[in-house]
């Protein structure tokens, strides 16, 4: 039997902490994708309820296929990457049971994603900088902050290179459309001329 896919996208840009609770029928898929920018760090924790006669398989890839993350007979754990590109990553569930559809049931699948600043470990961090309480929620807030600032100027960057590619395709098409008229009119003038010594060889026309 062939795997069932179901893709449930999530642009989730602004957003840092992806959590989802979903079923996960036996001898099936489920995947989620998202884009993520370049060189964040991306990390998370996942629960599958488990039966004994099925195989369930976590995998990440990203736009490239590229695997980032694989886990055959994913029970629960943590995971932890960084994107080398601005990425669509695609976080995949597949379930895998010689009992077939119907008599196995449906697994219950716990996925808790977090990137950029939301996926640093921030009570390590605090122990390593001996932080208190005070200090720790100013220096999670600046993180916070500068992680706000990046994105928008990522977008910002994001938004000049699309201005750059309109207005380079309209500059094209201008001249498409200036070629096409001109090679329109050069063969309305071929047909002219040619149809008049056509006519002046049949002295229908004077």
């Amino acid at each position: 039997m062939s795997p069932l896919c179901v893709f449930l996208l999530l642009a989730v840009h602004l957003d840092p902490v992806l959590s989802i609770t979903f079923y996960l029928p036996v001898n099936s898929m489920k995947c989620l994708q998202e884009n993520i920018r370049t060189d964040v760090l991306v990390s998370g924790e996942y629960e599958v309820s488990q039966h004994p006669t099925s195989l369930t398989t976590l995998k990440i890839t990203d736009s490239s296929l590229e695997t980032l993350y694989i886990k055959k007979n994913a029970t629960k754990g943590k995971l932890s990457f960084v994107t080398q590109d601005y990425e669509q990553i695609e976080v995949c569930f597949s379930s895998i049971s010689p009992m077939g559809t119907g008599k196995v049931p449906d697994q219950l699948v716990i996925l808790n994603l977090k990137h950029g600043v939301e996926a640093k470990n921030n009570r390590e961090m605090e122990k390593l900088e001996k932080l208190t309480p005070l200090e720790a929620k100013l220096k999670r807030l600046e993180r916070l902050s500068q992680s706000i600032a990046d994105d928008f100027t990522y977008l910002s960057k994001r938004w000049k290179e699309m201005q750059q590619t309109n207005n380079s395709t309209n500059a094209r098409m201008r001249l498409f459309s200036v070629i096409s008229v001109c090679c329109f009119l050069a063969l309305a003038t071929w047909q002219i001329f040619y149809l008049r010594r056509f006519f002046k060889t049949k002295k229908l026309i004077e």
